[in-house]
């Protein structure tokens, strides 16, 4: 059964890695967008030395490779390698053989497209618990060795540097902020991919008059009400707290409810990044 888990694992990883290659052959590569990582580095070099970008890719991640080859899991370094070779051989072959237009419009426009193609991909690697390779073998080390520093923030540094990079070998400010936007709708893709579009509310309701919202809330939303036992720390006085989660365009409807039974209900609203649940996603499909 781990086998086929296994299996099944690279030929995700492998169809991710196949969206990322294209985003970058298509939209990204063809308009000097190098948006970080092992592949915005292929971008600049090739740029320069005119050396295939695929095979850019491969021999940048060797040594990367390498390194994560004694800290990280076997699995996990299995799939990376795989989606190194792919790329080189969506890019550099099939696309190049099948002679796969590219776009060298409207340079907004190959930013977001290529953003989003590539964070579909990436988030399919990490779906499965793989990588495309670079940066992301590299960050997953550093962590490993020295935890209290944030992976977002290496990973970020490192961008920086290659988008600041792309200025020099490009000769042009526009290519690093084309980069900028391909990194954040990247970013996006990947957090919606990854955490579920069933991002929503939570809120904290304190109110005397709790049974009676709670039972509205349940009568008109149509969502389930938790009641929390607290004690207010200024009387000293038993409280009942609602927890309530909500999508996002319920969470008017909801707090409408609230200030109509009573407008002097404390009200507490955090952002999910996910909610799973009855009403919300099926946990099976976490």
């Amino acid at each position: 059964m781990k086998k086929n888990h296994f299996l099944w694992d690279c030929v995700v990883v492998i169809f991710g890695t196949g969206l990322l290659a294209l985003g970058t052959y298509v939209f990204i590569a063809p308009n000097q967008i190098a948006p970080g990582g092992v592949s915005g580095i292929a971008i600049l070099l090739n740029h320069l030395f005119h050396i295939p970008i695929g095979w850019l890719n491969l021999l940048i991640n060797i040594p990367l490779l390498l390194l994560g080859h004694f800290s990280l899991g076997k699995r996990f370094l299995a799939k990376s390698v795989i989606s190194v070779i792919a790329f080189t051989v969506f890019y550099d072959y099939i696309f190049s053989w099948c002679h796969l237009p590219q776009f060298t419009g409207d340079s907004m426009l190959a930013a977001l497209f290529g953003g989003a193609l590539s964070g579909a991909g990436i988030a399919f690697a990490f779906m499965v618990d793989g990588s495309t390779g670079g940066i992301d073998v590299t960050s997953k080390v550093v962590q490993m060795k020295l935890p209290h520093v944030p992976i977002g923030k290496i990973v970020f540094l490192t961008d920086v540097i290659i988008i600041a990079a792309s200025t020099v070998v490009f000769k042009s400010i526009s290519s690093a902020l084309y980069a900028t936007v391909a990194m954040f709708v990247t970013a996006q893709v990947i957090d919606a991919m990854m955490y579920g579009l069933d991002s929503g509310k939570m809120l904290m309701i304190i109110s005397n008059h709790s049974d009676e919202i709670a039972a509205e809330i349940m009568k008109e939303a149509d969502r389930g009400v938790t009641k929390l036992l607290g004690t207010g720390a200024y009387q000293n006085q038993d409280k009942v707290v609602l927890m309530c989660a909500v999508r996002k365009n319920e969470y008017y409807h909801l707090k409408r409810i609230v200030q109509e039974i009573d407008p002097a209900a404390f009200i507490i609203v955090t952002t999910t990044s996910e909610v799973v649940g009855e009403g919300f996603k099926a946990i099976d499909k976490v």
